[in-house]
């Protein structure tokens, strides 16, 4: 046992050093953050107004553009060849022109900008001009506007989940199960098959160099396997708590800075003479464009803790299940480019997983869904990809306890083949000869 516990250490110590771990370890969650970034920025910099000179031939628009907050609409009555010679040393960021025959020739509408039109601009103005346009018609049919108005309807379903025998409902939310099951599901599979890799290439580097051979004379070949996939596997685990560690902290300061830009954007369109609905409506809109708040939509219906224990047990539970068919590969051949061939049978089960997986996240209650939970070669991926969904316990509880069984099948398979291929050199064993030494005695 002491000799297995210093092999772990030989191994964590060892990479844990490595400049690649500590590289790894902070630049993945700087890197999600950053992504999950730019679209905090991209909250942030909406607030900036743009200054707009509006051509309005027609007429029918002078107090039409109040109702857009984001932008400053400046009418004028220049003609529009001498605006455009203009434009360029006025400080507005755009030129909007209505032509007087917009209602008849709605595609006469024209916007200019010195590089190019902003994207949100042109969609805030052509809603408006299209929303007067249809009104315009609409009372030359003699249809009152006002009663369209009054009458439409946004439908937007608020999703429960009943939990029990007793009716008592819990909020759930479709569309974050799916975000989170789908990033979990995508986490395992690149994980384990990384995972399983080094431990595989350890393998070999070790039986090519010959060091295996003084190892052996002090340890037994299970004790070396065991130690070899346990060391890699807490590399991963420290990586994986480190990154939880990083990825709080930055989303903290985050959600402070974001918070305080929210409260100010809302101030800046609220105005003196709103109602409460109408500043509660402000507020809704605009929190509803903050990325911080997706985030909690996210996280409040889901229970974290749960989460976090069953993503590391499955995440165990696939590691050693993989890393040890790995190991027994490594020990049988000599190079990289031999273990190829004989890995495909044990990466294969891992993508057939992350292929059903699409399956499983569009109908997490399927029997396909089920079974692909349950089996212990793609259990791991499937029953993350589940678990936000809603999973019984009975079937939570039958999955991991067929992934204990399962990684101990494969550990006692593959350290059969490992005590025999770790000293095997000079040819390349055929499947047959493998198949033999499992049933090898001694």
């Amino acid at each position: 046992m002491n000799k297995t516990l210093l092999i772990i250490q030989r191994e964590y110590l060892s990479r844990v050093k490595k400049k690649s771990f500590l590289i790894a370890t902070f630049l993945v969650p700087l890197l999600f953050v950053a992504v999950y970034g730019i679209a905090i920025y991209a909250f942030i910099s909406s607030d900036e107004i743009k200054k707009v000179q509006v051509l309005d031939e027609s007429g029918l628009f002078t107090n039409k553009f109040s109702e857009d907050k984001s932008n400053n609409y400046v009418f004028d009555k220049k003609p529009l060849e001498e605006a455009k010679v203009k434009f360029k040393d006025s400080d507005f960021d755009a030129l909007v022109f209505i032509p007087k025959n917009i209602v008849e020739k709605p595609e006469g509408l024209m916007m200019f900008a010195e590089k190019t039109v902003n994207a949100g601009l042109k969609s805030n103005v052509e809603n408006i001009v299209q929303g007067e346009v249809r009104n315009l018609k609409l009372k030359k049919l003699g249809i009152d506007v006002k009663i369209i108005d009054d009458n439409k309807v946004n439908v937007s379903a608020n999703t429960y989940s009943l939990n029990d025998n007793t009716g008592k409902e819990k909020s759930s939310s479709t569309g974050a199960a799916t975000i989170v099951g789908g990033l979990i599901g995508f986490l395992l599979y690149f994980t384990i098959i990384i995972s399983g890799s080094q431990v595989m290439s350890g393998v070999i580097e070790e039986k090519s160099s010959r060091i295996i051979e003084v190892m052996i004379s002090s340890v037994k070949p299970i004790q070396l396997m065991i130690g070899k996939i346990v060391g890699i596997g807490l590399v991963s685990l420290t990586q994986f708590i480190l990154w939880m560690l990083l990825f709080g902290i930055l989303t903290g300061v985050a959600g402070g800075i974001v918070a305080s830009k929210t409260q100010a954007k809302i101030q800046k369109q609220v105005t003196v003479g709103m109602s409460k609905e109408q500043v509660k409506l402000i507020e809704n809109q605009v929190k509803a464009e903050n990325p911080m708040e997706q985030l909690d939509k996210i996280t409040e219906s889901m229970s974290i803790p749960k989460l976090i224990f069953c993503f590391f047990f499955f995440y165990l539970g696939g590691y050693l299940l993989y890393s040890s068919l790995y190991a027994a590969v490594g020990s049988s051949v000599e190079t990289i480019q031999e273990a190829q061939q004989f890995s495909l049978p044990i990466t294969l089960p891992i993508i057939v997983s992350f292929m059903l997986a699409q399956a499983v996240i569009k109908d997490p209650d399927s029997s396909l869904a089920f079974w692909a939970s349950i089996v212990p070669f793609s259990s791991p991926i499937n029953m993350m990809m589940r678990l936000p969904f809603g999973v019984p316990t009975w079937q939570l509880i039958l999955s991991m306890v067929l992934l204990i069984l399962g990684f101990l099948f494969t550990t006692w398979l593959a350290s059969r083949i490992y005590r025999i291929g770790i000293l095997m050199t000079g040819k390349k064993p055929s499947w047959k000869e493998i198949s033999k030494w499992v049933f090898y005695k001694g």
